[in-house]
């Protein structure tokens, strides 16, 4: 096959035996040499050489977002999207505004909405729901995914009753007088609202996902890991929706779907398992949840919630379920990767999982933002993988604080001494928790600030370096999946995934990362998306 030259960079390769460079060499999608241009076209220019000019822009390996929801992301294409909504009465008027186009009985969904981002930091109650969509069924997601608000045409068409089982780890909430529902829902509970909502069509579910992808190279992104099985049909349909749209109509982004862990059974029937597939589509780990988050206070704590006394949060799992889990998931010889918000949560995963011996296959926490002394040393000894979520800073603070008091606060969001440590961290979005642009993460690694709030710097003490940032949506992305040995780097022999940039993002002042465009994304040395 051919060789094609990307020449005329700032190329980071991020392999310290060649670490900038001006030109790579790519031929059957890997990269067969680095170096600056003259050699580079002295060594491989053809008559058939593809020569394509970066025009002195910056490059780095390929973006990799660790831990996202592509599902969650081709849902805002779907439903009503409620993330830049900045007041209660803005909330409101928007659901109305959409209600009232809506025939009586048919859904109205919506995800998104954060009540942090009020100045009040009110959440509607069910009465005011119910004036604005009397004649229809709502259902609407917080931003975190583990919250949710229903008016009571949505309970009423659920067939709720207070005598009703609710599923463990979850809660209705009630209004301690009257026992009636507030209208808001925690974790599993929200399966009782959620079933009754009928499912989108497969083709619906196909271009919205396909919508998500694009938005996903759009912004530099050549690989992301992915859990969304429970929100596409399950393991057949998802799998197939990726497989056509990966390798039929061939949209170039790299996926790794994380499988929810009731679907490990099927999971094996269909004689798949964690590593399963090639190098565009492939199984990752099995996912499972510990706790909540702690936007809704279901993140579970070791002490009490500093604004909440006596309570603690929600446990998914007791300590015996989730050795089970593990240990199902164990007797297949893949790995798990847990959200843990909570230090509690993470400590019930870790006294878990040093119960069980490695596999092949990394561990994975999730999240992980709460972190004790003695949970740093735990996680550095185990050689677990924490994906983590660097964009989390800029939306958590400062309300976070009035979660966890000062004390606790000082002990979140710690990594830079993780890193320092020896955790590997691996970076990612939480998307559509989060945007899915890794530059916004990028840059509040970097900054620890809000792009609306410059000011103000929550533990300076943990900024990273641009480096550091990068190789977290990198290196890291790459070892979460036992895929060092051909990615996260642009070392001959690896694949050629690399992401451009409009300016040299090694160089600005970090606020200028927000400005910043990708400018082309190039997965196995093909130009998958480029800004017109």
């Amino acid at each position: 096959m051919a060789v094609t030259i990307f020449m005329n960079g700032s190329i980071y390769t991020g392999d310290p035996q060649y670490p900038l460079v001006q030109s790579v060499a790519v031929r059957d999608g890997k990269v067969i040499d680095v170096g600056d241009h003259d050699a580079i076209q002295l060594q491989w220019g053809r008559s058939d050489t593809e020569i394509i000019d970066l025009q002195g822009k910056t490059v780095t390996p390929g973006l990799i977002d660790s831990h996202l929801h592509l599902s969650g992301v081709a849902s805002n294409f779907l439903y009503l999207d409620l993330t830049d909504v900045t007041s209660k009465d803005e909330l409101l008027q928007k659901i109305r505004v959409h209600a009232e186009k809506t025939p009586a009985g048919k859904w109205v969904i919506g995800r998104g909405w954060n009540e942090n981002l009020f100045p009040d930091r009110q959440i509607p109650t069910i009465e005011e729901l119910d004036r604005i969509a009397p004649h229809c069924p709502l259902f609407l997601t917080r931003i975190c995914s583990h919250v949710f608000l229903a008016n009571s045409k949505a309970f009423e068409v659920s067939q709720y009753h207070p005598d009703m089982a609710i599923p463990s780890g979850g809660t209705i909430v009630q209004d301690p007088r009257t026992k009636k529902p507030t209208g808001l829902i925690l974790e599993s509970a929200a399966d009782i609202v959620q079933r009754h909502i009928p499912e989108p069509s497969y083709e619906e579910h196909k271009q919205a996902l396909k919508q998500a992808v694009t938005l996903a190279l759009k912004h530099g992104l050549t690989t992301v890991h992915t859990e969304d099985l429970n929100y596409l049909g399950g393991l057949h349909q998802t799998y197939t929706l990726y497989n056509e749209l990966i390798h039929e109509e061939q949209l170039g982004l790299r996926c790794n779907l994380l499988i929810y862990y009731t679907y490990v059974e099927e999971l094996i029937e269909r004689g798949m398992y964690t590593g399963f597939g090639n190098d565009q589509l492939r199984i990752g780990a099995v996912k499972l949840f510990a706790d909540g988050a702690l936007g809704g206070r279901t993140a579970l704590l070791s002490e009490p919630y500093a604004d909440d006394p006596g309570h603690y949060g929600n446990e998914i799992h007791d300590r015996a379920t989730l050795y089970n889990i593990v240990r199902q998931v164990r007797h297949h010889n893949m790995p798990v990767a847990v959200h843990a918000i909570g230090d509690q949560a993470l400590e019930n995963v870790l006294d878990v999982l040093d119960r069980f011996p490695q596999v092949q296959f990394r561990d994975r926490i999730i999240h992980a933002p709460i972190l004790r002394p003695d949970l740093i040393d735990r996680l550095k000894k185990g050689k677990y993988i924490v994906d983590i979520q660097p964009r989390f800073v800029a939306s958590d603070f400062p309300w976070v604080i009035d979660r966890l008091g000062d004390r606790r606060a000082q002990h979140s969001y710690i990594w830079k001494k993780m890193i320092d440590s020896g955790i590997m961290c691996a970076g990612g979005s939480d998307a559509p928790v989060e945007p899915i642009q890794p530059l916004l993460g990028i840059h509040a690694a970097v900054t620890r600030q809000s792009p609306h709030a410059s000011s103000q710097v929550w533990n300076e003490t943990e900024r990273l370096s641009v480096p550091e940032a990068i190789r977290l949506f990198t290196v890291g992305g790459a070892y979460a999946t036992n895929e060092e040995h051909v990615k996260g780097t642009l070392s001959v022999g690896k694949w050629a995934d690399m992401t451009v940039y409009s300016k040299n993002i090694f160089a600005i002042h970090p606020d200028e990362l927000l400005t910043t465009n990708v400018d082309m994304t190039i997965v196995g040395g093909k130009i998958q998306y480029t800004r017109e």
